[in-house]
C-alpha cells in the first residue's frame, strides 16, 4: 500500500474538484446495451426557475442515493433529468420582468423571451445539482420546449385523439382572470378564507310569500337561473314550481326541488348561478337550466350585469351588497368562513365560465387508473389512497387547452368553410398550426384553414416522461419501459403521478413505473412550510458554501418518505462534525497502515474486540443494506453514523492504538490493521452513496487513486457483502463489556483530570457473575493494554476494602467560641494524634477529653479514603448493569 499524507483538516471546498472529475469521465453514464440488470428512474423535471430549493435537496437526494446505490449493488442505472419548460410560472415571470402583459407583443418574441429565461434558469438550476452532487446522466437529459419534446407530445395528442379519448367541447371549465387561460381541477389550490353570508329576499312573482336566500356570492345575481330547495323542506313546498324575482334585476327564475340542497345551511333555499362552483355545473346540467355569462375571461362583470357591467367582481359585489341594502333586498349578513379555490401559480381566485375547450376523456379511463395504482408499490402505502380518492371523485374530464403561448402547440386546423378539424400527419410533426397550413385541402375541398392558437397544458408534455426517456416511440422504447420508480412530492400526486399513469395507459396501456416513492415538504426552523412570504426560507447554496454539499445530504437523508423534514442548522452541523470526526478517524489509521502487509489474518488472530467490531460491521451491512430496500435513509444514515462515531471512533480506535504504537509487526498489531482497514474501506462503501465527495476524497488517500491514469471511484465498487463467519452473537457481548469498562475507566481518568495516557498502577475486576468474570478474562489483554495498567487482575466475588480516616480537621467556627482560650490547646492535640485513632474515640465514647474540655463530632471535619487488603488507597468504580465492581489503585 502506498503510503500518503492525508491532509490535517477536511476540505469540503475540494467537492468541486470531484464533481469535475465525475463529469470529465462521464462516471455516470448510462449504457443500454450493457447485459447487468437495468435500474430506470422516472425523476420529476422541475419548472426552470433559476435556482433549486430546499425541496429540491430532499427530492434529489432520495433519487441520487438510490442511484448510487444501485449501481454499487451491480445495476445498470439510467438517472435522467429532464426540464418541464412550458406553463404558466415562465410566461408570469416574463411578463413581470419585462411589465408587459403576453398580448402586447408578437406571439413569437413573447415566445423568444420566455425560452431565453428558460435557458437561462436552466443553466442556473444545472449547476447547482451539479454541486450538490447528483449523478444524472446528463447526456440523457431532456427539455421539453425543443422541437424533438414537442413532437413526442403531438405524437400523443394524435394518438389518443384517434382513439377518442381526446375531444373538444363547449363546457364549463376553472378559469384564472389573471393568467386569461383554463386550468385543471388538479391545478385548483384551496385556501380558507372569511366572507360574508348574505341574506336576501327574493320577492314572488305573484301574491305569494317570498323566499329568502344566503349567498356569499351577491355579485352573481345577474347569472341567477333558477332557486332549489330540499324536495322535503317544509319551508318551502308550497312555493315549488312557482316563481320568484331575483333582486335588482327583476328578472323571474323557477324554484325547483333537489336533494343536495342542505336545509341546515343558510336559509336552507339556494339560489343557481352560471357558474358560483362544481354545485351549479351539476344542477344546470341535470335540469337543462339556461347560462348566463355574466363574467369575461378578464373577471370583469358583461353586458348583462347592467349598470354594474365593467366593474371587477369585488367592485361589482362591494356596489350590488350596497344596492340591495338601499333597496330594502338585504336583511342580515353574517361571517362565515369559507374555502375559496385560487389558481396554484398566481394566487388569484378562479371563476367558472363557459368556454369552448379541448379535454381527455378521463373518466374513460379511471378504472384502468385506480386498478394500475393498485399493483404499483407505493412508499409509504397511503399515498396511494390519495390517489384513489382523486380518481374516484372525478367529476370533469381533463381540460388540456390554455390560452396561453409558451407551450406544445395544439397540432389542429379547422376548416373556414366547413369547421371540419384537421390533424397533420405523423411525419409533419412538430407544428405550429398558427405558422403552417394542412398539406392536403379539407374533404369538402376548401384549402382555407385557421389554425389553433391554444397550446396544451404543460402536464401534457411532463406526463409522458417514462415514454420519453425510454425512447418512445422507437420500438425499442420498451427495453426501458416501464421505469422502475417515480420519485416525486406529495403535492404533486393528483396532477404528475395521476396524468402519467393515465397517458402511460392510454398510449401503452401498460403502468408508468412499478414503484412510487413519495417525499415529503420541508419546514423552515419556525416550524412553517418555507415559503417567501414567511422569510424562512434557506438557499441551499449558502448551506453549502459553509459547510459543503455533503453536509446538507446528510441532514436531508435523516428523513423518510412521505413525512415532512425540519431544517434546522444544527443538524447539518452535526453531519459536519460527523466528517471530520471520522476523516481525524480515517487520517490517523492511514499514518500506521504503512505497515501494514495485507495478507490474509486467520480468524484466530484477532482479539476480543477485533471481533466485535468486525461482527458490528457485517451487522451494520445488513441493516443498513434493509433500509435503503425499505426506503428508510434515516434508519441507514444514523445507524452509519452511530457506528463509525461511537463505536469505532470512540471505542475501537482508542481500544487498539497501545496495539499500533509497537515495535512489534506480530499478530496482533496486523489483525488490529485489518480490521482498521476493513472497517473503514467498508464503511466508505455504506457512506458512498450518502456523501459522495468525502468518500471519494478519502478513499484517494487510502492509496489506491494517486495514478490518475489509473482512477477507479469508489463509486464503482461494490456494495459490502455480509461475511457471516465474523457475525458472532458472543463477540458481540465480549465486545460490549470490553469498550463499557474501557469507556468507564476513560471517563475516571476524565473525571481526576489525568491524561488518557497516563498509566493506572493496577486494577482488580470483581465480578460474581461467571459469564461476565470468563467475558473479562478474555478482555484481559486489551483493557490493560488500552489503558495503560501496570498490574490487571481479574478475580470473582467482591472488593476486599475498608475505609479510613486520614484527616481531622478543627472547625474553629465551633471550636473557638465554645473553648475560647482553650482552643489552642484543643487545635495542637488534634493536629498531632493519628486521626483513625481520634475517630475511633469519637465513634466509640461520643466525645475526646482535652484537659478537661470534651471535643465531639461537631468540633472537627473528617476527610476519609478507601484502602484495599494492601493497606494502598483505591478508588471503585461501580457498574451496576455489568455486574462488575473495578478497584483501581493510581
Amino acid at each position: 500500500m502506498k503510503e500518503v499524507e492525508v491532509p490535517k483538516d477536511y476540505n469540503h471546498e475540494k467537492e468541486i474538484e470531484w464533481q469535475e472529475i465525475w463529469q470529465q469521465t462521464e462516471l455516470y453514464q448510462f449504457n443500454p446495451k450493457e447485459s447487468r440488470p437495468r435500474y430506470i428512474i422516472d425523476t420529476p423535471p422541475p419548472y426552470p426557475t433559476g435556482s433549486i430549493h430546499i425541496g429540491h435537496v430532499l427530492n434529489w437526494l432520495y433519487m441520487d442515493l438510490l442511484a448510487r446505490w444501485k449501481r454499487m449493488q451491480g445495476y445498470s442505472v439510467l438517472f435522467p433529468q429532464g426540464w418541464d419548460c412550458h406553463g404558466l410560472p415562465t410566461e408570469v415571470k416574463v411578463e413581470e420582468i419585462h411589465g408587459i402583459k403576453k398580448n402586447d407583443v408578437p406571439r413569437d418574441e413573447f415566445r423568444e423571451m420566455c425560452i431565453d429565461l428558460t435557458r437561462e434558469n436552466i443553466h442556473g438550476m444545472k449547476t447547482q445539482m451539479q454541486r450538490m452532487g447528483y449523478s444524472q446522466d446528463w447526456n440523457r437529459e431532456y427539455v421539453t420546449m425543443t422541437p424533438e419534446y414537442k413532437e413526442k407530445t403531438q405524437r400523443s395528442f394524435l394518438k389518443m385523439y384517434h382513439d377518442g379519448l381526446i375531444y373538444r367541447a363547449v363546457h364549463p371549465v376553472n378559469w384564472c382572470p389573471r393568467c386569461e387561460t383554463a386550468i385543471a381541477f388538479a391545478e385548483v389550490d384551496y385556501q380558507e378564507n372569511e366572507t360574508f353570508l348574505n341574506y336576501l329576499e327574493f320577492p314572488s312573482s305573484s301574491n305569494e310569500s317570498g323566499v329568502p336566500i344566503a349567498t356569499t356570492r351577491p355579485e352573481l345575481l345577474a347569472a341567477c337561473v333558477a332557486v332549489v330547495v330540499h324536495p322535503e323542506d317544509e319551508r318551502y313546498q308550497h312555493l315549488t314550481g312557482k316563481k320568484v324575482k331575483v333582486p335588482l334585476f327583476d328578472r323571474e327564475v323557477k324554484i325547483i326541488t333537489d336533494r343536495e340542497v342542505d336545509p341546515e345551511f343558510g336559509t336552507g333555499a339556494v339560489m343557481i348561478c352560471t357558474f358560483g362552483d362544481k354545485t351549479d355545473v351539476m344542477w344546470v346540467n341535470r335540469y337543462n337550466l339556461d347560462i348566463i355569462e355574466a363574467i369575461n375571461e378578464q373577471g370583469i362583470m358583461q353586458g348583462v350585469c347592467g349598470k354594474y357591467a365593467g366593474l371587477t367582481l369585488a367592485e361589482c359585489k362591494q356596489a350590488i351588497v350596497e344596492d340591495l341594502d338601499k333597496e330594502g333586498y338585504l336583511t342580515r349578513k353574517e361571517k362565515v368562513d369559507q374555502n375559496v379555490g385560487l389558481c396554484w401559480r398566481c394566487k388569484t381566485p378562479i371563476e367558472i365560465l363557459v368556454k369552448k375547450q379541448w379535454f381527455v376523456a378521463v373518466k374513460e379511463l379511471n378504472s384502468q387508473i385506480e386498478e394500475a395504482a393498485k399493483n404499483m408499490h407505493w412508499m409509504p402505502e397511503h399515498m396511494k389512497t390519495r390517489l384513489l380518492n382523486w380518481t374516484g371523485n372525478m367529476d370533469w374530464d381533463w381540460c388540456i387547452s390554455r390560452q396561453r403561448i409558451f407551450a406544445t402547440p395544439i397540432p389542429v386546423w379547422y376548416c373556414k368553410s366547413c369547421g371540419e378539424v384537421m390533424l397533420p400527419s405523423e411525419d409533419e410533426l412538430p407544428i405550429d398550426p398558427t405558422q403552417t397550413q394542412p398539406s392536403t385541402p379539407c374533404k369538402c375541398g376548401s384549402t382555407k384553414f385557421e389554425g389553433e392558437i391554444d397550446v396544451l397544458d404543460t402536464w401534457m408534455d411532463s406526463s409522458i416522461t417514462p415514454l420519453v426517456i425510454g425512447g418512445w416511440p422507437s420500438p425499442e422504447y420498451k427495453d426501458l419501459f416501464p421505469a422502475t420508480i417515480r420519485q416525486q412530492g406529495h403535492d404533486i400526486i393528483r396532477t404528475w403521478a395521476f396524468y402519467t399513469i393515465l397517458r402511460s395507459l392510454a398510449l401503452t396501456g401498460e403502468a408508468p413505473f412499478q414503484n412510487v416513492v413519495v417525499n415529503g415538504m420541508v419546514f423552515g426552523e419556525d416550524g412553517h412550510k418555507m415559503s417567501k412570504s414567511r422569510g424562512n426560507v434557506i438557499a441551499p447554496e449558502d448551506v453549502v458554501a459553509e459547510y459543503g454539499a455533503d453536509a446538507l445530504r446528510l441532514w436531508a437523508a435523516n428523513s423518510v418518505p412521505g413525512s415532512d423534514v425540519p431544517f434546522a442548522w444544527k443538524d447539518v452541523q452535526h453531519g459536519y462534525k460527523f466528517l471530520r470526526k471520522f476523516w481525524n478517524a480515517c487520517r490517523f489509521v492511514n499514518m500506521h497502515l504503512a505497515s501494514y502487509n495485507e495478507e490474509e489474518i486467520k480468524l484466530e488472530s484477532f482479539m476480543p474486540l477485533d471481533k466485535w467490531i468486525l461482527s458490528g460491521l457485517n451487522q451494520l451491512v445488513v441493516e443498513v443494506t434493509q433500509a435503503l430496500e425499505e426506503y428508510n435513509f434515516a434508519q441507514a444514515r444514523n445507524r452509519i453514523q452511530t457506528y463509525i462515531w461511537h463505536d469505532f471512533c470512540d471505542d475501537y480506535i482508542e481500544a487498539v492504538k497501545y496495539r499500533l504504537y509497537t515495535d512489534d509487526e506480530g499478530e496482533s498489531k496486523q489483525a488490529a490493521l485489518y480490521t482498521l482497514n476493513t472497517v473503514i474501506r467498508t464503511c466508505l462503501k455504506l457512506m458512498a452513496p450518502f456523501t459522495p465527495h468525502f468518500t471519494e476524497e478519502v478513499n484517494y488517500y487510502l492509496g489506491h487513486n494517486q495514478d490518475p491514469e489509473e482512477f477507479k471511484s469508489i463509486h464503482q465498487e461494490k456494495w459490502p457483502e455480509v461475511v457471516e463467519e465474523l457475525c458472532d452473537e458472543k463477540a458481540d457481548e465480549i465486545g460490549k463489556l470490553g469498550s463499557e469498562v474501557i469507556s468507564q475507566l476513560r471517563r475516571f481518568k476524565a473525571s481526576r483530570k489525568m491524561p488518557l495516557n497516563a498509566p493506572l498502577k493496577s486494577a482488580t475486576l470483581y465480578s460474581n457473575s461467571p459469564t461476565v468474570y470468563n467475558q473479562l478474562m478474555e478482555l484481559q489483554e486489551d483493557i490493560q493494554g488500552t489503558m495503560r495498567v501496570e498490574k490487571l487482575m481479574v478475580t470473582e466475588g467482591k472488593p476486599d476494602v475498608r475505609e479510613i480516616v486520614v484527616e481531622v480537621t478543627p472547625r474553629m467556627d465551633q471550636i473557638g467560641p465554645q473553648f475560647k482560650g482553650q482552643a489552642p490547646v484543643i487545635v495542637q492535640y488534634l493536629q498531632s494524634e493519628d486521626p483513625q485513632e481520634v475517630a475511633k474515640t469519637l465513634e466509640k465514647d461520643g466525645y475526646i477529653d482535652v484537659e478537661g474540655s470534651h471535643v465531639t463530632a461537631d468540633h472537627v471535619s473528617t476527610s476519609k479514603e478507601l484502602v484495599g487488603r494492601t493497606g494502598e488507597k483505591v478508588e471503585l468504580l461501580l457498574l451496576e448493569e455489568l455486574e462488575l465492581v473495578v478497584e483501581l489503585v493510581i
